[in-house]
């Protein structure tokens, strides 16, 4: 991608502000990778190990886990070397490789997050065919289908935005390149520009988004016509852990990037960004660890395993 802007390089101003505190948020972002990182990586094992872990749910689960690893792998390494390094720079393709993997991940996410929620649907609203529904097949063309979607809209934004001549100041005030603070530096007036975007993220992520909620209506619709309160209680606990991450990841998504540029904070949205991109990945494992039995089960199970006991 050519750009006729005046800039070659970006600074990322990440918490630049708070110089003080630079060393403790450097550890503090550095655990949270760390603990991100092994503990996704600890679920994808546990799902691989345990044969009986190896349904679809899990598989889609499996998915997410590795899509989080890769998600924070955008935007948290850069993030630690700003936070120490004196010299902020990125070069105009360097953002533009950041924000293209950062699109890619996040959109991905958007879509797998509605595929795991149709396959709640299928499991509680037709529980005889869930596995005629979602066979093996099916659950690979679902996944390979969210991840191209991810990709495509990734292609596209990337190249709308970095073809927008930037002329003014470098320094975007973020951690990482995100799209509104782009905006923020391109010359001339933007409205068009920020529908188009608002349009396109509105079709990223509320289409899913709506999908997820016309799933639900039908979940809990079912759920409450269900006699044995056994069964309710057993199929809202196959759903609650995904409602959660669900809340966490579209709550703030949606805030961020269905809104007009007036309303756009840049210190507000920092921190918000910050919560989606760093905090969320690393709740993943432990909401669906804590809250299943299945994984605590598995998990019980690889570590009796992996380290024998002796009375």
């Amino acid at each position: 991608m050519e750009n006729d802007s005046t800039v070659n390089t970006f600074i990322l101003m990440g918490f630049s502000n708070v110089p003080d505190f630079k060393f403790l948020l450097f550890v503090v972002f550095l655990c949270i990778y760390i603990a991100t990182v092994l503990g996704n990586v600890t679920i994808i094992v546990i799902i691989n190990v345990d044969a009986a872990l190896h349904t679809p749910m899990y598989f889609f689960l499996r998915n997410l886990s590795f899509l989080e690893i890769c998600y924070t792998s955008v935007t948290i390494p850069k993030l630690l070397e700003n936070t120490l390094a004196r010299d902020k720079t990125i070069s105009i393709r360097a953002c533009a490789t950041q924000m293209y993997f950062f699109l890619f991940f996040g959109a991905t996410e958007c879509c797998l997050l509605a595929i795991m929620a149709y396959d709640r649907y299928v499991a509680i609203c037709n529980p005889l065919r869930y596995l005629v529904i979602m066979r093996k097949r099916v659950c690979v063309q679902l996944a390979a289908l969210s991840w191209i979607c991810g990709c495509l809209v990734a292609v596209g934004h990337t190249t709308f935005i970095f073809k927008l001549p930037f002329c003014e100041s470098n320094h975007i005030n973020h951690f990482f390149c995100e799209i509104q603070p782009l905006l923020k530096l391109v010359c001339g007036d933007t409205y068009w520009n920020e529908v188009q975007i608002i349009v396109a993220a509105a079709f990223v992520i509320l289409m899913p988004f709506m999908l997820i909620l016309m799933s639900y209506f039908h979940i809990i619709s079912t759920i409450l016509h269900m006699q044995s309160a056994k069964s309710r209680q057993k199929a809202f606990s196959t759903c609650s852990s995904h409602l959660v991450v669900v809340s966490l990841f579209y709550g703030t998504a949606i805030f961020i990037y269905i809104r007009p540029k007036s309303s756009y904070s840049l210190n507000v949205d920092k921190l918000l960004s910050l919560f989606y991109s760093v905090i969320t990945p690393i709740l993943n494992p432990i909401i669906y660890s804590l809250r299943n039995k299945e994984v605590k089960g598995a998990l019980k199970k690889t570590v009796l395993k992996l380290i024998p006991l002796k009375c």
